[in-house]
């Protein structure tokens, strides 16, 4: 028999699986920030022009679909009641103006402010939009890179319910829209000859 006399086998404590879940989100949502960084910064660079619109369609879909978790679970509660400090917010305005450069001539788009309670329109810009959602993003990864696992969750759930999730959101549906024109709006004789061709056997 293993151990000393008279001692009792000392049992691990049980694993919170509540915490285990939370901590399985956070760190699911920094990855998915780590690529959408990754990719619109890449865009932003302009190595792949032609790619620029799959590539940030991609990129903010699979943003929303891990905002989406945060926005299905229950709320965040950290364990300290005001944010730790981080240091200053990075400059993230190269990025937006990188970006700018790539997407004109369909950087700007029109949106409906609440959808729910009215249809007052307003202007924005894809590339304004992807900073902001990137900034959201950095903030929680920050603190997460931090070892705040909790701090980071709570912030990417409330900056997701009230303002990034939104934008992706809008994001999305233009990016999904100028992807329908760029590949969609062709000549009739274009059109008329591509469909001849895919009636042939």
């Amino acid at each position: 028999m293993s151990g000393e006399p008279g001692r009792a086998a000392v049992t691990p404590p049980a694993v919170d699986e509540d915490l285990a879940d939370l901590l399985g989100v956070a760190q699911s949502v920094a990855e998915e920030s780590r690529s959408f960084l990754t990719t619109i910064t890449e865009v932003g660079a302009g190595t792949n022009p032609e790619a620029a619109i799959p590539l940030l369609l991609l990129a903010v879909s699979d943003v929303l679909a891990v905002g989406a978790r945060l926005g299905a679970i229950v709320d965040v509660v950290p364990p300290d009641r005001y944010e730790p400090d981080i240091g200053p917010d990075p400059d993230v305005d190269p990025l937006r103006v990188a970006l700018a450069n790539v997407l004109e001539g369909i950087d700007e788009y029109a949106e409906v402010v609440d959808p729910v309670l009215g249809a007052e329109l307003t202007g924005s810009t894809l590339s304004g939009e992807l900073v902001a959602i990137a900034g959201a993003l950095v903030q929680g990864l920050r603190h997460h890179e931090q070892g705040q696992e909790l701090e980071a969750l709570w912030w990417w759930q409330f900056s997701y319910l009230s303002s990034w999730g939104e934008r992706a959101s809008s994001v999305l549906r233009v990016l999904q829209v100028v992807l329908g024109h760029l590949r969609l709006d062709v000549e009739d004789d274009v059109a008329a000859e591509a469909e001849y061709d895919a009636l042939q056997p």
